[in-house]
């Protein structure tokens, strides 16, 4: 097995091996492992004892921050109130200084009492009830072994533990499905018991032993989930359920919730009664000693475990599912469903064609339900999970103004009071200013705005030296926004090697290289006024070259859109080829006319992207024609910068408008998906999936193959090739289970694009 050990986070720690049910479902007693039969009925002191130990060995070895323990059984209430403390108190004395303990028991109620709750409120010990729904579903399987119904009983211990003195202990309710119960009635009767959770489980079942079908549909428990699903949607979703959660959380890139679903590696590990170590038990459905790993605590530590075949193999995401699976759209949700579920003694066939090989390389017993399930859910949810920036180029915009204020928000934490009175004045000011007008949001939407928080950012964090300073460039934006608003404010501005740089504005000349210090800018009756001390410069038209002041010039012209051509921030060179260091008025001039030339070509071309660029776009960038290749706009930033704004392309200034048009559209698109993976999720990363480009002799990682097709699809109407590359790309995305709801939506919208072209 390749890859890093990976550390167990939760124990089950088995305290009481017999029970006082007689479930006819229970994997211990009624599955193929009867190993139960020979184990001691509780737990030993010397057992408890070791258990602890090796678990705070594991966890200094590992750095755990935090660690759970799953009191277990059998019936774990009927190892007693003493025993149970004494399990408590060795786990706390263990743990204590080297990780939080969260404890948990999961129990079927009949026991429970205030004696015990008293026990749980001491150590904080939470309870999760098993509960099968209303009293007809219950006793269908719940039941004593002289056949008396144990509905009334647990009940009881819900209402007990939903006393407002033990309220905080309840962890919600388990629920085992049988598709002959009413899912509607079922759900019902677990929500009027108002739980803070409910986990439903699929009845452990494997290929040799399926699970029943009552009506003998292949998809029977999705249907009966579904039906649940849309009752539990209708009234508000009141209550977390781990399964439906989960499988949300997957569809938009998220992690699997629960150890049934997904491809994230298992972490737990087994303590019998007698200290023996063993893999997940549900194992025990599938044959005698599954889920034996030789391994006990008194003579084997827990990364000896970690490290057995068995549970390796469960670790190894998308390589440790069958081949069926890997090629599933699916499986990122499903993760080929629950190990044991897909066990096989031997190869065979199933009721639905070839069965697999024997062992455990196999689908899921249920994968035709939890393909079902996950595609119903994905198509009920589909219009609330699909994030509005997919598809909407102004929602898009709103994102990444928002990202850029939550960064602003992020440097004010960061700095926690270090950016002394320079920075807590700009800060109070700028609060001012936005409840007077909207020029900071103009300051903010600046696509280098951000290239400087993300580095002011960093510094605050390290702590280095040079954070407040960085933050002092916070002045200059309010300054701007004052001047933009029209607003009759003085503001204090730093200024460095006697430039002051006013963002979206222009750069006024103070005094030779090298100097700094403090200045003044006020807006004046016409245009501004910069104080240094004695000396004042005045500044009347912000759009004109004049004496010392030069000004972000503008593209608007010939029908081009008025966008900044900005040589000037000091933040700009955020592209992978360095930015100009400042055009002369003869090259600018030049260059302006060529790009509107360029954008003729585009309005011309492709009209409906040339008018997206024109409303999204605020600013191009001169890059130094030494290392800016020809016709390479926009080819992105500076590898591992994080500060790209959207609404900024660097464009070279060599290049006849012919070059120039498609090199801006290239741009655009790479900017356009750069931007929407900043702000939502367009594929899970947690896979190893390499697919075929058209376009490459290798393959690729879907980030790559969905960029490629995203960017052909836009030069489509200039090179057919594009339109035939994209294409076959976007078949070959059709069936990437990496692909989020946010994705998929893409994928739709890019199809289309690319056969109207």
């Amino acid at each position: 097995m390749t890859g890093p050990l990976v550390p167990f986070r939760e124990i089950v720690l088995k305290v009481h091996s017999r029970c006082d049910l007689a479930c006819d479902h229970c994997y211990i007693y009624e599955h193929a492992d009867q190993s139960w039969r020979t184990r001691p009925k509780a737990i030993s002191d010397e057992a408890i004892s070791r258990t602890a130990l090796r678990l705070a060995e594991h966890a200094t070895t590992h750095a755990l921050p935090s660690v759970s323990v799953i009191l277990h059984g059998g019936e774990p209430l009927l190892a007693g109130p003493a025993r149970l403390r004494r399990v408590c108190e060795e786990l706390h004395h263990a743990l204590d200084g080297v990780a939080d303990l969260d404890l948990r028991i999961h129990t079927n109620g009949l026991q429970l009492s205030p004696r015990y709750l008293d026990l749980f409120d001491e150590f904080g010990v939470r309870v999760g009830i098993s509960l099968d729904g209303d009293r007809t579903a219950n006793d269908r399987h719940r039941r004593f072994a002289d056949g008396r119904s144990s509905h009334p009983l647990v009940l009881k211990a819900v209402e007990l533990l939903r006393q407002d003195r033990y309220r905080h202990l309840d962890l919600g309710l388990l629920c085992t499905i049988d598709a002959a119960n009413d899912p509607v009635a079922v759900y019902d009767a677990l929500d009027a018991l108002d739980p803070p959770r409910i986990d439903f489980l699929l009845p452990h079942a494997t290929w040799d032993e399926p699970p029943p079908r009552p009506d003998g549909s292949p998809t029977a428990y999705a249907d009966w989930l579904l039906a649940v699903f849309d009752r539990w949607d209708a009234r508000g979703r009141p209550m977390p359920v781990r399964l439906f959660d989960s499988v949300l959380s997957t569809l938009t890139g998220g992690p699997s919730l629960t150890e049934s679903l997904g491809l994230a590696p298992t972490d737990l590990v087994v303590v019998e009664t007698d200290g023996t170590l063993e893999q997940v038990d549900s194992l025990k459905s599938a044959y005698e000693g599954a889920a034996a790993t030789g391994f006990d605590v008194f003579a084997h530590s827990l990364d000896e475990v970690a490290a057995h075949p068995g549970v390796r193999s469960r670790q190894l995401g998308l390589a440790g599912v069958s081949e069926e699976c890997r090629r599933c759209p699916v499986v990122r949700s499903c993760g080929g469903g629950l190990y044991t579920h897909r066990y096989r003694s031997r190869p065979g066939t199933s009721p639905d064609g070839p069965g697999g090989p024997g062992g455990f390389d196999n689908p899921s017993v249920y994968c035709a339900d939890l393909a079902a399930l996950i595609g119903g859910i994905e198509s009920r949810t589909r219009a609330e999970t699909v994030p509005p920036a997919v598809g909407h180029p102004a929602e898009l915009l709103d994102a990444q103004h928002e990202l850029t204020r939550s960064m602003l928000a992020e440097l004010h934490a960061a700095l926690d009071g270090r950016g002394g009175e320079p920075w807590q004045e700009a800060w109070e000011l700028a609060n001012a200013v936005e409840r007077r007008s909207d020029g900071l949001d103009t300051l903010f939407a600046h696509p280098y705005t951000r290239t400087w928080l993300a580095e002011a950012i960093a510094a605050a964090r390290d702590g280095r030296p040079e954070a407040p300073g960085l933050a002092r460039r916070v002045q200059a934006y309010v300054a701007a926004a004052v001047l933009r608003g029209g607003l009759d404010t003085p503001v204090r501005v730093h200024h460095r090697d006697g430039v002051l740089v006013l963002p979206t504005l222009g750069a006024l000349r103070l005094g030779p290289p090298g100097g700094s210090g403090e200045a003044e800018v006020r807006l004046a009756e016409k245009g501004f006024v910069v104080r240094t001390g004695t000396t004042e410069l005045r500044v009347v038209r912000a759009d004109e070259t004049a004496g010392p002041w030069r000004p972000v010039r503008r593209l608007g012209r010939d029908g081009a859109p008025d966008l900044a051509l900005d040589d000037i921030d000091p933040y700009r060179d955020t592209f992978d080829a360095p930015a100009h260091p400042g055009l002369g008025r003869d090259e600018a001039a030049d260059w302006s006319g060529r790009l509107a030339a360029a954008w003729a070509l585009l309005r011309d071309a492709v009209p409906d992207q040339a008018a997206q660029a024109a409303v999204t776009l605020s600013t191009l960038t001169p890059l130094a024609p030494a290392v800016a290749p020809r016709g390479s706009a926009g080819r992105g930033i500076r590898a591992g910068s994080p500060a790209y704004g959207y609404g900024a392309l660097g464009v070279p200034v060599a290049g006849d408008p012919a070059a120039l048009a498609p090199a801006l559209l290239r741009g655009f698109r790479r900017a356009t998906l750069r931007a929407l993976t900043e702000v939502t999720d367009l594929y899970a990363l947690d896979g190893a999936w390499q697919r075929p480009a058209p376009w490459r002799e290798r393959p690729v990682p879907v980030s790559e193959l969905l960029a490629g097709a995203h960017e052909r699809v836009g030069l489509a109407a200039y090179d057919r090739r594009h339109r035939d590359h994209a294409l076959r790309a976007l078949d070959t995305l059709q069936d990437a289970a990496e692909l989020t709801v946010g994705g998929k939506s893409l994928l739709t919208t890019l199809r289309a694009e690319a056969e109207r072209v």
